[in-house]
């Protein structure tokens, strides 16, 4: 790529932060703009990666200064921002999920499909190098026909109240990352069951939500997709994955901190916890989802996530929740 892409950062939270590292390390792309409603995330972001700063989007949308833009603001703005982009000819990588709302993302949906520039949603961990590389063994027919699929998901604590009550709940905050990655292997899920509880946090149940749940989805061809999430585990930050098939099984376990084990008279196999912090676990996923966003956006070959992937995400929690309340399987078409 001869000349870099200008990228306009909007929102500077914890995830926000997240891309703005990732943005400088880019040979793709330049942090040309960054805008924050508080304005100080946004000076502090600009004082160590660059970019001219505002604490009105608009001004950043409009200053003809930006390629693309990389939406990590508040959920409820994205919709707004991502129709702006699209008005305005700018490419768009947003943050999940597009909306609580499924009202909301199909009033964009056709205006989506229809844009010119590439749309793309941050489902990161489908540029997982491991969980990748088992997605792409099992469309290579390494494993023959895929039965099951199990997808583990566990946090390792939650987040806090104030942010729990804003989240539109476990299903469309958290385990939306795993029905991507469930349609990552099986696009076409038919049914939904789920089942929650609240098994350790008081003030999870006060925002009448849950912290551990499970889910099983079943794809148009009999597949089963099963995934277990917990709000809270006290070895790390959980993350698997295993598919199961006719001619074998392939298997992505947690990422470690080192290779070191200790074998001593009362244990063996003795190792550090796993990662505490999603940024740890998933640093490598965050820089090649970037990295595939500029390729799209040069080749017009998009390998992105899409407003679609976004949508359907969307549906599968909202079967799940409803599933979950009601007790009864739910069946979607997405």
């Amino acid at each position: 790529m001869s000349q870099k892409i200008r990228i306009g950062l909007i929102g500077t939270g914890r995830i926000g932060q997240v891309h703005a590292a990732s943005i400088a390390d880019s040979k793709d792309f330049e942090l040309t703009y960054v805008a924050d409603t508080i304005i100080a995330g946004a000076e502090a972001i600009s004082a160590k990666y660059g970019g001219k700063v505002t604490s009105d989007p608009e001004v950043l949308l409009t200053s003809g200064e930006v390629d693309a833009i990389l939406i990590a603001s508040p959920t409820p703005t994205h919709v707004g921002l991502i129709r702006r982009g699209i008005e305005l000819g700018i490419h768009v990588l947003c943050e999940k999920p597009i909306d609580l709302d499924i009202a909301r993302v199909d009033e964009l949906r056709a205006e989506a499909a229809k844009a010119k520039t590439v749309i793309a949603l941050g489902f990161n961990r489908r540029f997982d190098p491991n969980f990748a590389a088992v997605q792409s063994r099992v469309r290579a027919g390494e494993i023959g026909t895929l039965e099951q699929l199990i997808i583990i998901s566990r946090d390792p604590e939650p987040a806090p109240q104030a942010y729990i009550a804003v989240s539109g709940g476990i299903f469309r905050d958290m385990t939306i990352h795993d029905f991507d990655m469930a349609r990552f292997f099986v696009p076409n899920i038919v049914e939904v069951t789920a089942i929650g509880t609240n098994s350790f946090c008081d003030y999870i149940k006060e925002e009448n939500d849950f912290d551990n749940v499970t889910v099983t989805l079943r794809g148009a061809n009999n597949e089963i997709v099963t995934i277990v999430n917990s709000r809270h585990a006290s070895f790390g930050y959980d993350q698997r994955i295993e598919a199961f098939g006719a001619k074998g099984m392939l298997v992505a376990n947690n990422v470690q901190t080192d290779s070191v084990r200790s074998y001593t008279a009362t244990s063996v196999e003795g190792s550090l916890p796993y990662p505490n912090f999603f940024l740890e676990r998933y640093a490598i996923a965050y820089r090649q989802e970037l990295h595939d966003f500029g390729q799209s956006i040069v080749t017009g070959n998009v390998t992105n996530p899409t407003y679609e992937d976004g949508r359907a995400a969307l549906v599968l929690a909202n079967a799940a929740l409803e599933s979950a309340t009601t007790g009864k399987a739910v069946k979607v078409s997405l």
